[in-house]
Parts: C-alpha cells; sequence; structure tokens
C-alpha cells in the first residue's frame, strides 16, 4: 500500500514511516502544511492519507481533506490528531474518513486501522 503522511512533528514523521515500513507498506510523501497537502496529494496516486489536524500553516488536516474531497479526491484518511476535541471529530465527519485516532498511536493500533482500508 502506497501511504502520504501529513504530519508536522518531524519525529511523530518519522516513527510513523518506520512502523509503515515494518507493515511492509511504502511512504510516498511526508507532508508539513496543509496548503501544500492541497497541492501534493492531487498529483499522487496514494492508497492512503495519515493525516494530522493542526498543521504548520493555517490550513489544518480537515479544512485540507475538505477542499481534496470537494475536487474529487476519495482516497481514503485516518487522522491521527493529539486532538479529541468533538468539534474537530464533527468537522471530519464531513470528510468521509475511515478512522480518527488519537495520539500517541501505537504499532497494533495503526496496523488495525491500516487493514480497515
Amino acid at each position: 500500500m502506497k501511504i502520504i503522511i501529513v504530519e508536522d512533528d518531524k519525529v511523530l514523521s518519522l516513527l510513523l514511516t518506520k512502523m509503515i515500513e515494518r507493515l511492509g507498506h511504502e511512504v510516498l510523501e511526508i507532508i508539513t502544511k496543509g496548503s501544500d497537502a492541497i497541492k501534493i496529494i492531487k498529483d499522487i496516486s496514494a492508497d492512503l492519507i495519515l493525516m494530522d489536524i493542526m498543521l504548520e500553516d493555517d490550513v489544518d488536516g480537515i479544512s485540507a481533506m475538505s477542499s481534496l474531497r470537494e475536487s474529487g479526491l476519495t482516497t481514503p484518511v485516518i487522522y491521527i490528531t493529539g486532538n479529541s476535541d468533538p468539534v474537530n471529530f464533527e468537522r471530519a465527519k464531513k470528510t468521509d474518513f475511515v478512522e480518527y485516532l488519537i495520539k500517541p498511536v501505537g504499532f497494533d493500533e495503526l496496523k488495525e486501522n491500516i487493514e480497515k482500508v
């Protein structure tokens, strides 16, 4: 499976990459900004997006996914966030996600949710 990581925490990006590779999947791209995610993801054929909500710029992960969905992108998304706020969860539901995981995410939890895709 080819996976894009959208995460502004470099340590967490590296950890996610290692877990994904251990599961036998490939990380195509690591993106740190929501605005970059909108531009880059449209041009990459991925099987899954792992999306943080709070990113480096003023475009959060939910807004980025909303924009991508409006452009016709149907790639499955799993949100991985430190924010358990119900308002963000409700916003995220409009982007048709696979799962909404709260950090920290362990190997088994990541594996289980990637397998859903």
